[in-house]
Parts: structure tokens; C-alpha cells; sequence
């Protein structure tokens, strides 16, 4: 084995040793007493909470409760940001005419917006939905739109070339060139809108990870605070590495000439 493939596996496995170190020191500080075990409980005591939960099923209902909003407002707010995004990328008047109107309402935290579209919506699920999906749609716009516009107008001038249709131009060109920023929008999305999930079951909710964080803290079972904290972390975790599957998978030369620039 070469200096350079040694390195690089050390590389790879350093943050899971720098995560493993963290957590030995942790334990060892909450077990001594050096922190609070009230506010810093062992990690063993937030794995034994954990399972604990899953056990008894408190997990499952407030788990499936949350990834059930983060999939339909995702769906929502999601597919309408790629629709628009990719229109806007592909027509400047288009793009004149609704970009404004995108910087003024895109900095607004969506958070802020909640108690109006409550308003609006209703106190039910229907508002957290809506909150949800848009927080999902202006990161997936606006990496659309960018995807679009990044592409090479050579592209476009063959297809006028060859006298290619709109539909032919958008489904052989438009989509499939920007396809790597569309993937990138939708992890950005994606995590836009489970923070927004979250937030809003601290808010306004009766089941959902939010709330099991909310009452562990008003009760003070702060180990299931930070159990609650872990599965989120884990369920980030394993939808980015799914888009990095779906990445590698639907835009294999994008993730080649990204490997060869490091």
C-alpha cells in the first residue's frame, strides 16, 4: 500500500474516530460528574432512552408522523419549484418577470410566515404542509433555474439546428444538463424542509420528533431530547446518502469530472 492510499483511508475513517473520541470523553465526564448529568447525560443513557423508545413504540408514531409531513410538503413544494425553476431558467421573460418577486419573498424566514399561514390554513395539518413546502421550493428553484441558465447555448443553438421541437429541447437538453444542480437542489431542499418540520411540531403539533423534543424539555427527560436530536441526524444522514446513490446513478459524468478535479 502507497503513502497516498494510506492517507487517504485514514482520511476517510478520522470522522468517525474524531465522533468516537467526542463520545468516549463525554461519557467518561458525565459518568465523573465534570458535566451535568441533568443537561449532558451519558451517551450510554441516550442510547438505553433510545431504545427504550423504540420498544415501546413512542418512536414510530412521532417518527412516521414527521417523515409523513417531510414527504408530502416535500412533494408539493418540491416538484413546484422544479417546474418553475426549470421555466424560468429556459424563458427570460419569464425569469424577468417572476425573479423579482423571488428575491423579496425568498429572504423572509419562513418560520416567521407560520402564525399567518395558521391563519390561513387552519390549525391542522394542512398549514404545517404548506409551511413545509415552502421551505422546500425556493432552494429547488433556484438551483433549477441556475442549472438552466449554466448551460452551454451551443446546446440550443443545435436543436434549433436540427429544428427540434420545444418538448424534444426541454426533455433531451434542458433536463438532462441540468440535472446535477437538480439533484443539488433537492438534497438543499430536502433539509431546508425538515428543519421547517421540526419547527414547526415545536410550534403546533401533537406528534411528531418536534414534539418529543419540546416535552422532553419541558419535563426535563433531556435524554430523550438528545435521542430524539440522533434520529434526526441518522434520518439526514441516510437521505443524503441516498441522493449521493441517485447522484452517482442519474449524472455518473458530473460525479467523474468532480472526483478528477480532487
Amino acid at each position: 500500500m502507497n503513502n497516498q492510499n494510506f492517507w487517504r483511508r485514514v482520511e476517510s475513517w478520522l470522522p468517525m474516530i474524531i465522533i468516537g473520541l467526542g463520545l468516549v470523553l463525554w461519557e467518561g465526564f458525565s459518568r465523573t460528574g465534570q458535566l451535568s448529568a441533568l443537561f449532558f447525560p451519558a451517551p450510554s443513557t441516550i442510547v438505553g432512552s433510545l431504545i427504550q423508545m423504540i420498544l415501546n413504540g413512542k418512536l414510530a408514531i412521532h417518527l412516521v408522523a414527521t417523515v409523513g409531513r417531510l414527504v408530502i410538503g416535500f412533494a408539493i413544494g418540491g416538484t413546484a419549484g422544479l417546474l418553475l425553476g426549470l421555466a424560468m431558467g429556459w424563458s427570460p421573460r419569464l425569469r424577468q418577470i417572476i425573479d423579482p418577486l423571488i428575491a423579496a419573498i425568498h429572504p423572509i424566514p419562513k418560520i416567521a410566515i407560520f402564525p399567518l399561514i395558521m391563519i390561513i390554513f387552519g390549525i391542522g395539518e394542512a398549514s404545517k404542509i404548506v409551511a413545509i413546502s415552502i421551505a422546500a421550493f425556493f432552494p429547488m428553484l433556484i438551483n433549477c433555474m441556475t442549472g438552466v441558465r449554466q448551460l452551454n447555448p451551443v446546446y440550443f443553438e443545435v436543436t434549433q439546428n436540427y429544428r427540434a421541437s420545444s418538448w424534444k429541447t426541454f426533455s433531451r437538453v434542458v433536463v438532462p444538463g441540468s440535472s446535477p444542480l437538480i439533484l443539488t437542489g433537492t438534497r438543499l431542499a430536502i433539509n431546508m424542509a425538515m428543519v421547517i418540520a421540526i419547527a414547526v411540531e415545536l410550534l403546533a403539533a401533537k406528534e411528531g420528533l418536534g414534539v418529543i423534543i419540546w416535552f422532553s424539555w419541558q419535563t426535563l427527560r433531556i435524554e430523550e431530547l438528545y435521542a430524539s436530536l440522533v434520529v434526526i441526524a441518522l434520518l439526514g444522514i441516510g437521505i443524503n446518502l441516498f441522493l449521493q446513490f441517485l447522484s452517482k446513478r442519474l449524472t455518473p459524468w458530473y460525479n467523474d469530472q468532480t472526483d478528477r478535479q480532487y
